[in-house]
């Protein structure tokens, strides 16, 4: 048993730490590629772990050969096929951990301790190939495993934790890695051969002793062989930088464009996690009107308008903080106080933790269209207040060019008495009260017609058959052409003012027979007494029938001209009101039995209805008497050839109506808002006097007359009392 010892051949192992640099320097560039391509990562991984795997191996085997190649004789080369296959392996091991999105001290020492193993594993596959008998120097061969182990960690740790290290040092990490891997890998190899024992045979090792040409051959065939591998590396590393680079430019490129076309378009920002701005482009500098120094380093709220609330920014930054796209419009001032708006955009940059890291706005100006909107709000706000003053105070309708009602307002359908259904479609002939000529609506549509605006007022005719007045202003809507498209009617009720005018008119007429009777009746009756005494003598001593008849005739017409001589007074000095309260029905009963004599004669039924015995009202009987006289008699008139004539009492709440109907020619409606006016009458022979002396008497009593007729139907008078109460 003897310890080998042989030859040892410096240039080999030269040769070997020089093909091992080569091979993990190589090794190292394939797994720097993996980390930072996108494509062929399997290629380039397989291509790395064959590469260091070999030189691990080369550096084993030629280290041994260099020390004794008498070893070599009965060389079983499976075996060390074997150890290549199991070193490749255990290389893949050690460095597939340390490709993860990020690597912990736990992937360093795992990567570590399973290349030390692939060390381990080729150099004791390798001494058991060349078939001796070894023992081991253990704590020698410990001491190399732990020399080893370090130095694979140092060199994994420099490698793969580059943030350790400046941008401008990192150039120098892959040859410094090879180094320190290369020279733990050969003085390991060193140091377990020192550990390791040879047993061998003496007559083994000289029986065949293959002759150094044998190994000069195999040296170079390994080497040859380890340099194809390395130069097949280096093109597809080659081939892979080469289609990095071009897609970098094309990324480079792409993104150039994408920036100007932003640039062009749109405002960019981009800020970090905590929400300070890293970056903005000139058209964020040109539109806050901030220098890109100032904005960097700043967060948004240097652009705080005061606009928006705080949760309106804390619902922005709930969000975007849980990874999601924010949209919305934000008004933001500039730095010369100028506000504007921007349509906003933010887009979070998530890590591997799903967190955000840095967040992308990007804005799109939009003050111009926020202040149309603002204009186009306050128009339509004034459009509102505008048609919300009219439908407060006028009646408002639109017709289309033919006349047809499109539109109405509330107070349309309020005063008309027709709902909006009932009226849109229709024409305003609807309305018409047939109180207006055709002529005047035929210049009224002349004058729209022509573009012109027309006013005036207008009697119109409500569904339930009253009437009442508009002060009408009618403005036609043009088209291009200058031809009316729609109108606009624009209408007041002034049917209060219509009636007011009326009793004005009414009053005026009064006032002009107050003054006529207070200047003639004082003139009149004088004479009057005068012929009346004169006849009445002369009728004494008349004997002549026929000259009798003349003077009673002369009689009647002197007491006809005192009565209305009387009336003239009543108008000219009214006599003071005095009231006493009295039962009503008797008064009527009364006069209507003083009148049915006289409507016997003119074949007319005279009836009386009333279902109480008394109605209490405050009057003056005698004046009251008058005008009840005064309307049946008129009612009895009113029926040449006969009728009926009902006189009914009604109580109604607090007041009584006392209803004069007849069955007479009736009133046209022309003559009956006139009625009760000085002068005007619908006798042959009547002054007018006596409706309006009883008109006045009624309101005397605070009461009211309302007539209704109908030609050929009748007429009736109801008059309107205050009753007492119980």
């Amino acid at each position: 048993m003897n310890a080998f010892l042989g030859d040892f051949h410096p240039y080999l192992f030269i040769i070997a730490v020089g093909l091992t640099f080569m091979a993990s320097y190589t090794a190292l560039d394939m797994f720097s590629l993996i980390r930072s391509s996108d494509q062929n990562k399997r290629l380039l991984f397989i291509g790395g772990t064959l590469s260091m795997g070999i030189g691990v191996w080369v550096t084993n085997f030629i280290g041994l050969l260099t020390t004794n190649s008498t070893l070599f004789a009965n060389y079983h080369i499976p075996l060390t096929i074997l150890s290549i296959f199991i070193g490749v392996a255990f290389t893949g091991m050690a460095f597939f951990p340390l490709f993860g999105k990020e690597i912990k001290m736990s992937h360093l020492l795992a990567g570590s301790s399973l290349l030390t193993i692939a060390v381990f594993s080729i150099h004791i596959i390798g001494i058991y190939s060349m078939n001796v008998t070894i023992k081991y120097h253990f704590l020698l061969f410990a001491f190399s495993g732990l020399l080893m182990f370090a130095a694979f960690f140092f060199s994994f740790w420099i490698l793969f934790s580059v943030r350790n290290f400046p941008t401008e040092n990192q150039v120098w990490l892959k040859p410094v890695s090879s180094i320190i891997l290369t020279a733990a890998i050969a003085e390991g190899h060193i140091l377990l051969k020192k550990s390791t024992l040879f047993i061998t045979d003496n007559n083994m090792v000289n029986s065949s002793a293959p002759d150094s040409l044998f190994f000069t051959y195999l040296v170079l065939f390994v080497s040859v062989l380890i340099m194809a591998g390395l130069i097949v590396s280096s093109t597809l590393i080659s081939k892979q930088l080469a289609t990095s680079d071009f897609n970098l430019k094309e990324s480079i490129k792409e993104v150039k464009d994408i920036t100007f076309a932003l640039d062009q378009s749109s405002i960019v920002a981009i800020t970090n996690s905590k929400g300070i701005i890293t970056f903005v482009n000139d058209k964020f500098s040109e539109i806050s009107k901030y220098c890109r120094d100032e904005l960097i380093g700043q967060d948004h709220r240097i652009l705080n308008s005061g606009y928006h609330s705080k949760d309106f920014f804390k619902d922005l930054w709930k969000t975007i903080g849980q990874g999601n796209v924010w949209h919305g419009e934000i008004c933001n001032r500039a730095k010369d106080g100028g506000l504007y708006w921007v349509d906003t955009t933010i887009v979070p940059f998530l890590n591997s933790h799903g967190k955000p890291y840095q967040y992308v706005a990007i804005r799109t100006d939009i003050s111009d269209r926020k202040r149309a909107e603002g204009h186009l709000k306050e128009t339509m706000k004034e459009n509102t207040d505008i048609k919300f003053a009219l439908d407060q105070s006028s009646i408002v309708a639109f017709t289309d060019s033919r006349g047809k009602i499109t539109s109405v307002n509330d107070k349309f359908c309020e005063i008309s008495k027709y709902s909006r259904e009932e009226i849109i479609g229709k024409d305003h002939n609807i309305l018409n009260s047939g109180y207006h000529s055709r002529d005047f609506f035929k210049n009224l549509w002349k004058t729209i017609g022509e573009g012109k605006v027309w006013k005036g007022e207008i009697r119109n005719k409500a569904k339930d058959g009253t009437f009442y007045w508009v002060d009408t202003t009618i403005v036609p809507f043009l088209n291009e052409q200058g031809k009316p498209y729609q109108y606009l009617a624009i209408r007041n009720d002034i049917t209060e003012r219509k009636k007011t005018e009326e009793v004005l008119h009414r009053q005026d007429k009064l006032a002009a027979v107050g003054q006529l009777a207070a200047g003639v009746a004082h003139e009149i009756r004088n004479p009057l007494t005068s012929m009346k005494g004169y006849t009445e003598f002369l009728q004494l001593d008349e004997q002549d029938p026929e000259r009798l008849e003349f003077l009673n005739i002369i009689l009647d017409e002197i007491e006809r001209v005192n009565t209305i001589v009387e009336d003239f007074m009543v108008l000219a000095k009214p006599k003071a009101v005095e009231l006493e309260e009295k039962n009503v029905v008797p008064v009527i009963k009364n006069v209507v039995s003083l009148l049915e004599f006289e409507a016997r004669k003119k074949n007319v039924r005279l009836m009386f209805n009333c279902n109480q015995e008394i109605i209490q009202i405050e009057c003056d009987e005698n004046r009251l008497k008058q005008v009840f006289l005064n309307f049946i008699k008129n009612g009895i008139e009113a029926m040449p050839n006969g009728g009926d004539l009902h006189v009914k009492t009604v109580i109604h709440e607090n007041n009584v109506q006392i209803s004069i109907q007849d069955t007479g020619v009736g009133i046209p409606k022309e003559k009956l808002k006139k009625l009760g006016e000085p002068f005007f009458t619908t006798k042959k022979n009547g002054n007018g006097l006596g409706l309006m002396v009883s008109f006045k008497i009624i309101e005397s009593h605070n009461g009211k007359v309302f007539v209704e007729s109908e030609p050929n139907k009748g007429t009736t008078f109801n008059i309107l009392l205050p009753a007492k109460t119980a």
